[in-house]
Protein backbone atom coordinates (compact mmCIF):
# COMPACT_ATOMS: atom_id res chain seq x y z
CA UNK A 1 0.00 0.00 0.00
CA UNK A 2 3.01 2.39 0.89
CA UNK A 3 4.44 1.63 -2.72
CA UNK A 4 1.32 2.73 -4.75
CA UNK A 5 0.59 6.08 -2.23
CA UNK A 6 4.20 6.37 -3.08
CA UNK A 7 3.03 6.13 -6.89
CA UNK A 8 0.26 8.38 -6.63
CA UNK A 9 2.46 10.98 -5.55
CA UNK A 10 4.77 10.75 -8.04
CA UNK A 11 2.36 11.23 -10.74
CA UNK A 12 0.73 13.73 -9.09
CA UNK A 13 4.15 15.56 -8.70
CA UNK A 14 5.01 15.00 -12.54
CA UNK A 15 1.26 16.42 -13.69
CA UNK A 16 1.67 19.52 -11.58
CA UNK A 17 5.53 19.92 -13.08
CA UNK A 18 3.86 20.75 -16.24
CA UNK A 19 3.47 23.95 -16.91
CA UNK A 20 -0.43 24.95 -17.14
CA UNK A 21 -0.70 25.57 -20.52
CA UNK A 22 0.42 21.79 -21.46
CA UNK A 23 -2.13 20.54 -18.87
CA UNK A 24 -4.94 21.39 -20.55
CA UNK A 25 -3.63 21.55 -24.61
CA UNK A 26 -4.81 19.05 -26.70
CA UNK A 27 -2.58 15.53 -26.25
CA UNK A 28 -2.04 15.66 -30.20
CA UNK A 29 0.58 18.90 -28.79
CA UNK A 30 1.89 17.85 -25.81
CA UNK A 31 5.65 18.00 -25.73
CA UNK A 32 5.80 14.16 -25.82
CA UNK A 33 7.64 12.91 -28.53
CA UNK A 34 7.39 8.87 -29.21
CA UNK A 35 9.61 6.78 -31.73
CA UNK A 36 9.21 3.51 -32.55
CA UNK A 37 12.74 1.14 -32.04
CA UNK A 38 11.88 -0.75 -35.20
CA UNK A 39 9.53 -0.78 -38.26
CA UNK A 40 6.24 -2.59 -37.72
CA UNK A 41 4.88 -4.24 -40.95
CA UNK A 42 1.11 -5.39 -40.92
CA UNK A 43 1.18 -6.55 -44.64
CA UNK A 44 3.04 -9.69 -46.19
CA UNK A 45 5.91 -8.42 -48.44
CA UNK A 46 4.42 -8.91 -52.06
CA UNK A 47 6.78 -11.99 -52.31
CA UNK A 48 5.63 -13.81 -50.00
CA UNK A 49 3.61 -17.30 -51.02
CA UNK A 50 0.52 -17.36 -48.77
CA UNK A 51 -1.12 -21.05 -50.79
CA UNK A 52 2.50 -22.58 -49.96
CA UNK A 53 1.48 -25.95 -47.88
CA UNK A 54 -2.28 -25.69 -49.05
CA UNK A 55 -1.17 -27.22 -52.41
CA UNK A 56 -1.62 -26.33 -55.97
CA UNK A 57 -3.92 -22.81 -56.46
CA UNK A 58 -6.97 -22.63 -58.29
CA UNK A 59 -7.06 -19.99 -61.50
CA UNK A 60 -9.57 -17.13 -61.01
CA UNK A 61 -11.27 -17.88 -64.11
CA UNK A 62 -12.05 -21.36 -62.68
CA UNK A 63 -13.15 -20.02 -59.77
CA UNK A 64 -15.06 -17.74 -61.61
CA UNK A 65 -17.23 -20.40 -63.73
CA UNK A 66 -17.72 -22.12 -59.99
CA UNK A 67 -19.38 -19.00 -58.35
CA UNK A 68 -22.74 -17.74 -57.70
CA UNK A 69 -24.21 -20.98 -59.70
CA UNK A 70 -27.35 -22.25 -58.87
CA UNK A 71 -28.95 -25.92 -58.48
CA UNK A 72 -31.87 -26.29 -60.03
CA UNK A 73 -33.74 -29.32 -57.85
CA UNK A 74 -37.07 -31.20 -59.57
CA UNK A 75 -39.08 -33.43 -57.22
CA UNK A 76 -42.22 -35.10 -58.38
CA UNK A 77 -44.62 -38.00 -56.37
CA UNK A 78 -46.88 -39.53 -59.14
CA UNK A 79 -49.72 -41.07 -57.55
CA UNK A 80 -52.34 -43.41 -58.69
CA UNK A 81 -55.62 -44.62 -57.63
CA UNK A 82 -58.99 -45.81 -58.38
CA UNK A 83 -62.27 -46.00 -56.60
CA UNK A 84 -64.61 -48.03 -58.52
CA UNK A 85 -68.22 -49.94 -57.71
CA UNK A 86 -68.65 -48.88 -54.19
CA UNK A 87 -71.62 -47.87 -52.76
CA UNK A 88 -72.14 -45.71 -49.86
CA UNK A 89 -76.16 -46.32 -48.29
CA UNK A 90 -77.32 -44.09 -45.41
CA UNK A 91 -73.94 -42.13 -45.23
CA UNK A 92 -74.24 -39.03 -42.65
CA UNK A 93 -70.92 -37.05 -43.40
CA UNK A 94 -69.93 -34.11 -41.67
CA UNK A 95 -68.10 -31.38 -39.78
CA UNK A 96 -63.78 -32.20 -39.82
CA UNK A 97 -62.68 -30.35 -36.71
CA UNK A 98 -58.96 -29.67 -35.57
CA UNK A 99 -59.17 -28.43 -32.08
CA UNK A 100 -56.87 -26.47 -30.21
CA UNK A 101 -53.56 -28.48 -28.69
CA UNK A 102 -54.38 -31.35 -31.79
CA UNK A 103 -50.85 -30.93 -32.81
CA UNK A 104 -49.11 -30.30 -29.17
CA UNK A 105 -45.89 -31.54 -28.83
CA UNK A 106 -46.04 -33.08 -32.78
CA UNK A 107 -42.58 -33.67 -33.99
CA UNK A 108 -41.14 -34.32 -37.55
CA UNK A 109 -43.50 -32.74 -40.37
CA UNK A 110 -47.33 -33.38 -39.12
CA UNK A 111 -49.72 -34.02 -42.23
CA UNK A 112 -53.48 -33.33 -41.82
CA UNK A 113 -55.89 -35.04 -44.44
CA UNK A 114 -59.55 -34.66 -43.96
CA UNK A 115 -62.37 -35.96 -46.18
CA UNK A 116 -66.28 -35.83 -44.99
CA UNK A 117 -67.23 -37.30 -47.87
CA UNK A 118 -68.28 -41.24 -48.89
CA UNK A 119 -66.52 -43.28 -51.29
CA UNK A 120 -63.15 -41.30 -51.48
CA UNK A 121 -59.78 -42.54 -51.85
CA UNK A 122 -57.14 -39.95 -50.70
CA UNK A 123 -53.63 -40.17 -51.62
CA UNK A 124 -50.66 -37.99 -50.06
CA UNK A 125 -46.91 -37.96 -50.89
CA UNK A 126 -44.13 -36.07 -49.24
CA UNK A 127 -41.26 -35.39 -51.04
CA UNK A 128 -38.16 -34.02 -48.70
CA UNK A 129 -34.64 -32.35 -50.61
CA UNK A 130 -32.24 -32.54 -47.48
CA UNK A 131 -28.96 -30.82 -48.87
CA UNK A 132 -26.23 -31.52 -46.10
CA UNK A 133 -23.09 -29.25 -46.91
Amino acid sequence: MKQLHQIGFLLLTAGAALPAAAQVTEPARLPVAVRFLSTVNVAPAPDDDLASGWGKTTDAAVLGDLRGGTDIITTEATLGGTVGNNTATNVTTGMNVISGGSFANASGLPVVIQNSGANVLIQNATVINLQLQ
